[in-house]
């Protein structure tokens, strides 16, 4: 079946409140951050209880993600995203009323389930409603809500917590999504399109659990290890991934040959764009919350801070975001890995610039001191991420397309999660011993090796692209 793209009478309208759910999800991981301090004092909750109300979101999002794409071939992608958002809305308003930490605690696991129903459906149904020579401004402008994202969150975490709106201290963070969710549920049932869903295809339900554990294995002990001193049992996971990641792969090859529907369809693992493309994607985004999570830490704690002034001196990097996006999306289809490798090396560029500002850092720092490299990354990034999305999906076939990006969006977690780990984990290791500027300095190593990786990836790949065609 060749790859299917269905008319829609407004395709732009309908990508607008895509992205307004997936905006929806993508502060939320990061605007609970900031208010983890409040919460802990109004709830009078744990340091284990504060960790899960960040883990619990992250691991139940983390492990629906592929299967809730496939999910989305067979059941309809339209009713799958409106349900995820109606599922995503409903727990914001439990986490926004909770009563103790505990009800907290289960709700944003709800959240992270309606997280993952919605979001794999979001590149899916832009991947079929847009003409081939479209997709590119389309995914250009999801490049920039998801760079939004990553930095909107403390912003708004900050502003809405400093105001103290109606007295309800951290409330609001999760409150806020009620009005966008009922918004992005009414008008969706009018301007998302129906699409063709494949009622014939059989869930791997074996395949859903062997996926789920291999997922939990990676992502449970990177997020509590670090934080735990590494005991034993995370190891003991990270270990068992390896062997039951094998068994989901062997299970996918004998569904493939037997000719029975894979949760992760064997053609994707065979298509060299797809694979080159994801592992991109993986490392891509192992990089930038981590940056952020260490910067934000830098400069409330290092140097006082206050939320909203942290969240301010990051608003440099979603305008070079969208700078960058503006410029990649006027190319279409034209030079995807040469804009990828553009950007990559923009951030590289602007990683070191970046890491040696924050080294040594000048008398008076202020919220702009930083915003020259800060702004040079976003543009890096928002040069890549569409051209990025366009070489994971550039081949799929459309009936597929939930899988695939499932795929992608999963490890796109995974990735965050080693990258959150290992940034941080590089940071406090060296705090302890030589203070904020020394070890921001040491923890932005990191970006600089993901990018040159990067590029080594597209470099590779252009060699062996080459190869084939001499």
């Amino acid at each position: 079946m060749t790859i299917e793209t269905q008319t829609t009478p407004n395709p732009w309208a309908a990508t607008v409140l895509l992205l307004m759910g997936n905006f929806m999800n993508l502060i939320d991981v990061s605007i609970v951050n900031v208010a983890l301090p409040s919460i802990r004092d109004s709830l009078q909750a744990s340091e284990t209880q504060i960790e899960w109300i960040s883990a619990a979101y992250v691991l139940t999002f983390a492990v629906g993600l592929l299967p809730c794409g496939r999910f989305g071939d067979k059941l309809g992608r339209r009713r799958l995203f409106l349900s995820g958002v109606s599922l995503f809305t409903l727990a914001s308003a439990f986490c926004g009323l909770a009563p103790n930490v505990e009800v907290l605690i289960a709700s944003r696991a709800l959240q992270g389930i309606g997280g993952a129903m919605m979001v794999p459906q979001v590149m899916a149904i832009m991947h079929v409603i847009f003409r081939p020579e479209e997709k590119a401004r389309a995914f250009a402008l999801a490049g920039v809500i998801i760079s939004l994202g990553a930095v909107t969150g403390p912003l708004l975490g900050g502003v809405l917590i400093t105001f103290d709106m109606g007295g309800l201290d951290w409330r609001p963070i999760f409150l806020v999504n009620l009005p966008f969710g009922i918004v992005v549920v009414l008008a969706g049932m009018r301007l998302i399109p129906r699409l063709n869903p494949d009622r014939t295809m059989r869930i791997d339900w074996p395949g859903v659990l062997l996926f789920g554990l291999t997922i939990t294995l990676v992502v449970l002990p990177v997020i509590e290890g670090p934080l735990l001193g590494w005991p034993a049992w995370s190891i003991a996971a990270l270990v068992s991934a390896l062997p039951v990641g094998a068994l989901f792969l062997r299970r996918q090859i004998g569904l493939e040959r037997r000719g029975q529907a894979q949760l992760l369809p064997v053609s994707l693992l065979q298509d060299r764009g797809f694979l080159s493309g994801i592992s991109i994607v993986m490392l891509h985004f192992s990089a930038i919350p981590g940056m952020f999570l260490v910067f934000a830490i830098y400069l409330q704690t290092g140097f006082g801070f206050t939320p909203l002034e942290s969240g301010l001196a990051t608003a440099p990097f979603p305008l070079g975001v969208m700078t960058g996006s503006w410029i990649t999306g006027r190319f279409g289809t034209k030079g995807i890995p040469w804009r990828i490798a553009t950007g990559a090396a923009i951030l590289l560029c602007g990683m070191t610039w970046f890491r040696m500002m924050t080294g040594q850092p000048p008398e008076g720092l202020h919220i702009w001191t930083f915003a020259p490299p800060l702004a040079v990354n976003g543009l890096g990034m928002g040069l890549a991420i569409s051209p990025l999305f366009q070489l994971v999906l550039r081949d799929v076939p459309g009936r597929i397309a939930g899988a695939a990006t499932g795929t992608m969006q999963a490890l796109q977690q995974v990735g965050a999660a080693i990258g959150i780990a290992i940034v941080s984990g590089l940071f406090f290791v060296r705090l302890q011993a030589q203070g904020y500027s020394e070890a921001m300095h040491h923890a932005l190593g990191y970006q600089i090796v993901v990018f040159a990786a990067i590029l080594t990836i597209l470099g590779l790949r252009a060699i062996a692209l080459r190869g084939r065609r001499t």
